[in-house]
Parts: C-alpha cells; sequence; structure tokens
C-alpha cells in the first residue's frame, strides 16, 4: 500500500515537473506595445490575442515586390536599421549574422531589414550593403518602400519602439536596437537587443521553440 501511495505521489510530481518545464519552454504572446508577456495555449491564444502584423507591400534589395503574403506561414525576424547608420545598425547586423548562418538554408526562417531611411536606400543601395556586409542568406530581404508605411508598420505592427513609439508618426524619426521574432501567425513572440549578444544567442534559441509549436 505504501509503495502504490508512493508510486502515485511520484507520479504526479513527475507530471507537475513536466508540466513546469514546458511552461519554462513556452513563448509568450505579446497583444500590446508595453510587451506585457501572456503565457497562453494555443486554443486560449486563437482566442485573446488579437494582434498580428498588418499588411505591407514594399520592395526588396532586387527591386522585387514583397508583401505580408510574401511572409504568410513564415517566422519572421525583424529589424529596423539605415544603410547609413553608424552607430547601432553595423551592431546589430554583426550580431545577426551567426542567426543568418544558422538558419540559412531553413525557409521557415525570414529574415527582414526594413529600411527607416527610405527615401535614401534604393533596392541598389540595400542590395550594395548586404553584399558588403558579406550577407548570402537568400531568406534575408533588404526592404524599402514609401516612409510613411514602414514607420506605421515599424510602430503600429511590430511594436518596434515599444509604447513610446506607438503613438508617434512618420515625422518623427525611427531609431531602435530591438529585434521583433513573430510566428507563423504574423503574432509578435518575441523582442530582443540587436547589441546583445546574448540576446542574439536567446533570439536562436527561441526559434527553435517556435518552429517546434
Amino acid at each position: 500500500m505504501l509503495r502504490t501511495v508512493f508510486f502515485r505521489s511520484s507520479l504526479v510530481l513527475g507530471l507537475v515537473l513536466a508540466c513546469s518545464r514546458q511552461e519554462e519552454h513556452a513563448l509568450p504572446y505579446y497583444n500590446s506595445p508595453d510587451f506585457t508577456p501572456q503565457f497562453l495555449s494555443e486554443q486560449e491564444a486563437a482566442k485573446k490575442i488579437t494582434h498580428h502584423i498588418g499588411s505591407f507591400s514594399l520592395i526588396n534589395q532586387d527591386n522585387r515586390k514583397m508583401t505580408d503574403k510574401s511572409v504568410d506561414h513564415k517566422i519572421q525576424v525583424a529589424s529596423f536599421i539605415f544603410t547609413s547608420c553608424g552607430s547601432i545598425c553595423p551592431v546589430m547586423i554583426r550580431n545577426l549574422k551567426p542567426v543568418s548562418k544558422r538558419y540559412r538554408n531553413d525557409p521557415e526562417i525570414i529574415m527582414l531589414f526594413f529600411s527607416v531611411t527610405p527615401w535614401i536606400d534604393t533596392p541598389k543601395k540595400l542590395k550594395d550593403f548586404k553584399k558588403s556586409h558579406q550577407i548570402d542568406n537568400p531568406n534575408w530581404y533588404f526592404l524599402t518602400g514609401k516612409k510613411r508605411a514602414i514607420y506605421d508598420l515599424a510602430r503600429r505592427s511590430y511594436f518596434a519602439e515599444e509604447d513610446l513609439g506607438f503613438t508617434k508618426d512618420s515625422t518623427e524619426f525611427l531609431h531602435t536596437e530591438h529585434i521583433v521574432l513573430t510566428d507563423k501567425k504574423q503574432r509578435i513572440r518575441g523582442i530582443y537587443n540587436g547589441t546583445l549578444q546574448t540576446d542574439m544567442q536567446q533570439l536562436v534559441a527561441d526559434i527553435g521553440i517556435l518552429k517546434n509549436e
């Protein structure tokens, strides 16, 4: 009898620990620009998470149109940089390259570089920039287009500047070290400091979690 009780207790404890480990490895959902994490099951998220990345139509470094449909059902890694930046942007590019290398041949992972100076960053300039940084990942796209469209997308869809930037418009310059991770249903699942290598290591790990969801 004692052995049976001990066995049942151990089984319950094992299930609790297994659930705890599963929760530890689950990524939160972010539904608002203050980035309050919500740990939900997929069924709960389907009902409670209303925020998704909005539609867009931009031009990539090969002068080809890319829209939100182009990245549908893909995991996105989004950054907002500009080619003439001499401060945080080169650091972010350098730190993102191991992420790019890790998932270079994975068609499920799309990396998006949105230029925040699109009036300067033409498709040719973006293509030269990608080449000069020796980026050979075919799934890392450098995008340009109308300033207002990019700024609205960055601030209201990706929450690129968190709640501080949510109410700003395109007259205020956008410059952020944030890198945003979305799942295949275009829901925000992570935000990272692109100037920190430790955050990029966490990004790689979190992409792996999303791939297994």
